[in-house]
């Protein structure tokens, strides 16, 4: 029996992939943040943990990136789901009425043009879109907005002001996390891992060199802080091809050699097509 824990109550866009990412699970639930499916993943209390990892249109999400980072756990899969975020309100609202909107930092992100034009709106942060649209409608005041799913405006009885206010088409990748790795492995799979690197010039050449050498694909290089070491930082990487296969085996104890630090997340197949 899988158990699938996400962030957000229902109607959130992590709702939607754990769906997508274990259709045959047993039991979906729906956590209060990303840090209580990290936890809740750790702890054994769920299976496997969706997350957010990047968006189409403001990149990596950096919270999940952190979040894993710090934690004993690999990705086993993902999916890549479309993003209609929608302006929601309680039943009678006017766009011009509106003076606070809520929802998820990157959201907020992914509606710049939207917030741009706004003059005299106030932009509060929710642990979810989803959370944002609850708050909403638990307040049921005229003035004050969520920008969340049309999912998240049905469960909790709100009306949608201004549909699809994102700045373009936007998909969000998803991952799900447990607390072991995959060492099955096929055509079409992806290898997550992070280094850091000496603070010296070229060294951050000189570690992704073995990537060009055994002419891997990078699909993903994201720089993040270290929190211990101020302005000093890691890099995320995803790539084509599994942790077993000869070439990226022989490029990680390249790298080995190159980098002060080197940790696996784990392989996974590739989304296919929907």
């Amino acid at each position: 029996m899988t158990v699938v824990g996400y962030p957000g109550p229902e109607g959130s866009h992590s709702g939607a992939a754990a769906a997508v990412l274990a259709p045959d699970a047993a039991e979906t639930v729906g956590l209060s943040s990303f840090v209580a499916v990290v936890d809740a993943a750790v702890a054994a209390e769920v299976d496997l943990g969706v997350l957010p990892i990047e968006s189409s249109l403001v990149g990596a999400i950096a919270e999940t990136h952190d979040l894993l980072y710090d934690a004993p756990l690999s990705i086993v899969c993902e999916a890549t789901l479309p993003i209609r975020h929608c302006l929601v309100a309680p039943p009678g609202a006017e766009l011009e009425a509106i003076r606070v909107v809520r929802s998820h930092p990157a959201a907020f992100d992914q509606c710049r043009a939207l917030l741009g034009r706004w003059e005299g709106v106030r932009a509060v942060a929710s642990a979810t879109t989803a959370d944002a649209a609850h708050e909403v409608s638990l307040l049921g005041d005229p003035s004050v907005a969520a920008i969340a799913s049309a999912d998240a405006a049905a469960a909790y009885g709100l009306e949608i002001v201004a549909d699809d206010v994102g700045d373009r088409d936007a998909f969000t990748r998803f991952v799900a996390v447990a607390p072991y790795t995959r060492v099955d492995g096929g055509e079409g799979w992806r290898t997550a891992l992070s280094f850091v690197t000496d603070h010296q010039p070229g060294a951050l050449v000189r570690a992704l060199g073995p990537f060009a050498r055994h002419d891997l694909n990078l699909v993903q290089l994201v720089s993040r802080p270290l929190p211990e070491s101020h302005f000093r930082y890691r890099f995320d990487v995803v790539l084509d091809g599994h942790v077993f296969d000869d070439d990226v085996r022989d490029a990680l104890a390249e790298m080995r050699g190159l980098t002060r630090r080197l940790r696996l997340f784990g392989s996974y197949a590739a989304e296919r097509a929907r």
